[in-house]
């Protein structure tokens, strides 16, 4: 019973998740402060493991009779998780996200509150729009970003603009992840990599600004490398197989864009540190489904 529980959780996935909020905290400064507390790490790391998990917990809810047809080895699908067993585990994951954030400060809790109701609202909602979906998804993520950033409060209206990154590039990943069941389009596939080479050139603009952009440059070479190679053979082929290759090293690679918003805003070494979250990502990627 525990193995399908964990699926529903998309474990390595979470580690990305992880990865946001640590990127937030290195953009407001946290990680470079002399006197900075393990305490509001701890908990903003908990608060977005119960957020993703709950959303994603949720995603297979919402989606159980299509995946009784188009994915009938899941977890819900198969008999090997009750319906209720999931929507139990979800609402108590998202609870404890919550919780966790209102542990830090107010502003933090609410932004895990927004966090839950912008996953709800895709899972039930959005999902399937070819637009809005997307950008609902890309949201989620910004704000998780900015729940990292929220460790202290007054550094998120200065920075809240940096949550519209995530939105490019999950809003690309989540527009390639509609044909991955049946294939998709070239056409979405090279609108995704426009959307992937701006949300590099970005960070490398902010990098430059900050005087950081030698520091931050291996990182985004690396994630470039990681993402475009399997998007081109999506272009060259864009059958079900290739495009959930894309997604998921799509989805997997957040750990590097974070590391390179963290050597923009902190230090080589502290990026190095979100680098070594992605050999655990990629180790629960084989355990684990990541889509």
């Amino acid at each position: 019973m525990l193995f399908p529980l964990l699926r529903l959780t998309r474990p390595a996935n979470l580690i990305t998740a992880v990865a946001d909020v640590l990127a937030g905290m290195a953009i407001a400064g946290y990680l470079t402060l002399p006197d900075a507390a393990p305490a509001p790490v701890g908990w903003l790391c908990l608060a977005t493991v119960g957020l993703y998990g709950g959303g994603v917990v949720f995603n297979d809810v919402f989606d159980a009779k299509l995946d009784a047809v188009e994915r009938p080895e899941r977890p819900i699908p198969s008999g090997r998780v009750s319906l209720m067993a999931a929507t139990t585990l979800g609402a108590i994951l998202l609870a404890v996200g919550v919780v966790a954030a209102f542990m830090v400060n107010p502003l933090s809790g609410w932004l895990a509150v927004a966090t839950g109701v912008a996953a709800l609202v895709y899972n039930r909602f959005s999902k399937h729009h070819a637009l809005i979906g997307p950008i609902n998804m890309g949201l989620c993520r910004g704000l998780n970003l900015l729940l990292g950033v929220s460790v202290l409060p007054d550094q998120v209206q200065p920075w809240a603009w940096l949550g519209a990154v995530p939105v490019l590039y999950i809003g690309a990943i989540t527009a390639i992840s509609q044909g991955e069941v049946h294939g998709g389009n070239t056409r979405t596939l090279r609108v995704a990599g426009l959307l992937y080479g701006a949300v590099i050139a970005i960070i490398a603009a902010i990098a430059q600004s900050r005087g950081q952009l030698g520091t931050a440059l291996p990182f985004l070479v690396i994630f470039g490398y990681y993402i475009f190679v399997p998007l081109w053979q999506a272009v060259r082929e864009p059958v079900g197989r290739n495009i959930g290759m894309a997604v998921k090293a799509g989805v997997l690679s957040l750990i590097v864009m974070n590391a390179a918003w963290v050597a923009s805003f902190a230090s080589f070494p502290f990026a190095l540190l979100v680098m070594c979250l992605l050999p655990l990502s990629r180790l629960l990627a084989r355990l684990f489904a990541v889509t």
